[in-house]
């Protein structure tokens, strides 16, 4: 056998009467269709459970997987230690699904922090599901902070153990949706929140998977959602099969999104391969985008391309323009991987004889020594996406009212302190947000006397 059915589930812990304590009735739907699932679940007699949570271990760069043989937990910290759990780890599934990840380089595993306490993103689901049914044993994954291309790769790994292994699998992904649909939730209210809510409903109950790659970082952070990645490695599980969908319910009743759909494999589906899909479509871009790369651009790429192959920084090469020669500027070089920034390195004065040096300086800084990542791998190459921005000489300001997050960039000095962020970025929409993050790259702390500058870019693509 192999995946037999999937979920997708949200986990307040206040849908669990011992912690609700009545407020549990504001979610009743939610109640009425998370039970439908644990008689589906029951159903199905699943050999092995696999649930990945948002509230498991998180790492940047690993998906953990919770090692040992079992572990426990309760609603202790949220006012109900009676309400308990202990569970036997699938340790059989455990083993080859992080075999496989050692032998393909994939970076997933049981390294790390090896708590055995129960996360509420898997206790919920457990209270529910161990009403109906207890014959099965737990596999509990968390996720991560890469791409969501690699978060659905991860779970094709997880249905490829399934199918070596024979057993009968069910796939729970735990997840709620946004936290800011209301003014009065917990989080406030955002628009990003009503418009993720409905758009992941229509995503998950229509089955169309390949669309939760096109929710970008920045909509999703607004939105204050905390399953998308959980979907995503569930999607994963599910690639190529035909399914049969049910979405039970969605509510919002507490500020927080709560959706439930069911996933019933019955068959192969070639058509419904969707990373395969979105590979090809990135690759595409990519390509267009390389083709129609100006001189700037074209230069970044160049010697970030000839620093991760040969490990030492290229010449200025002889087919560069003489306007990139014959200036000098300060210039960032930004690298993103589907949708995710890689790095960006760069100066807001000029630190070298010429614009061009500038450029293949920091190109190669960028993939070699922002120290918010790992270097960038040979295997990484194809699927980079560079700008390049040219700075404007900065220019002192007396008042944050001369400022504009679309058409300036800023510079916050504090003594010998700087930081400095540029204009037009995604996810910063006011004067406020600007200058406090480029007081926190700087280290400045919040109410420190500042000087402000800005500066104006020209973007090459």
């Amino acid at each position: 056998m192999s995946i037999v059915g999937a979920f997708m589930v949200p986990h307040p812990p206040m849908i669990v009467p011992a912690v609700g304590r009545g407020s549990e009735k504001q979610v009743e739907k939610t109640t009425r269709a998370y039970e439908k699932v644990a008689k589906k679940i029951a159903e199905l007699k699943p050999d092995t459970i696999v649930i990945s949570s948002p509230h498991s271990i998180l790492y940047s760069d690993y998906f953990h997987i919770s090692p040992g043989t079992g572990a426990k937990g309760s609603f202790a910290q949220f006012g109900a230690s009676g309400v308990s759990f202990e569970v036997e780890y699938d340790t059989e599934f455990v083993n080859r699904l992080t075999g496989h990840a050692a032998e393909t380089g994939f970076p997933a595993g049981c390294l790390g922090e090896k708590s055995k306490e129960l996360d509420h993103g898997t206790m919920v689901p457990l209270w529910f599901i161990k009403k109906e049914y207890n014959d099965f044993k737990l596999v509990r994954t968390g996720l991560s902070g890469f791409d969501l291309l690699k978060h659905y790769e991860y779970g094709q790994m997880i249905k490829r153990v399934a199918d070596e292994l024979g057993k009968r699998v069910v796939f729970v992904a735990s997840g709620d949706l946004s936290h800011k649909l209301q003014d009065y939730g917990p989080y406030g209210f955002a628009p990003e929140g009503p418009e993720y809510d409905k758009r992941i409903m229509e995503t998950m109950g229509s089955g169309r998977f390949g669309e939760l790659f096109d929710y970008s970082e920045t909509f999703c952070d607004k939105a204050a959602e905390c399953g998308h990645r959980s979907f995503v490695i569930m999607a994963g599980a599910l690639d190529g099969q035909s399914l049969e969908i049910e979405k039970l319910s969605h509510e919002d009743v507490t500020g927080v999104g709560y959706g439930i759909c069911t996933f019933i494999p019955n068959g192969e589906d070639k058509e419904r391969h969707f990373l395969a899909k979105e590979i090809q479509k990135v690759d595409a871009e990519l390509k267009k985008k390389k083709e129609a790369s100006d001189a700037y651009v074209r230069l970044a790429r160049e010697s970030a391309e000839y620093f991760v192959e040969n490990g030492r920084m290229m010449k200025v090469p002889d087919w560069v323009p003489d306007e990139l020669r014959g200036s000098r500027a300060g210039a960032f070089v930004s690298i993103h991987k589907f949708g995710r920034l890689r790095g960006c390195v760069g100066t807001f004065l000029p630190v070298t004889d010429s614009l061009a040096q500038e450029i293949v300086r920091n190109a190669v800084s960028a993939v070699s020594e922002d120290n918010r990542f790992d270097p960038v791998e040979e295997e990484e190459l194809p699927w980079l996406d560079i700008n390049v921005d040219v700075l404007s000489e900065p220019e002192q300001i007396s008042s944050e009212d001369q400022l504009d997050v679309k058409k300036y960039g800023v510079i916050v000095e504090c003594g010998r302190r700087r930081g400095l962020l540029l204009p037009d970025l995604d996810g910063v929409d006011t004067v406020e947000q600007q200058i406090s993050i480029a007081m926190r790259k700087g280290g400045i702390a919040p109410g420190s006397s500042i000087n402000l500058y800005r500066f104006e870019v020209k973007r090459h693509y």
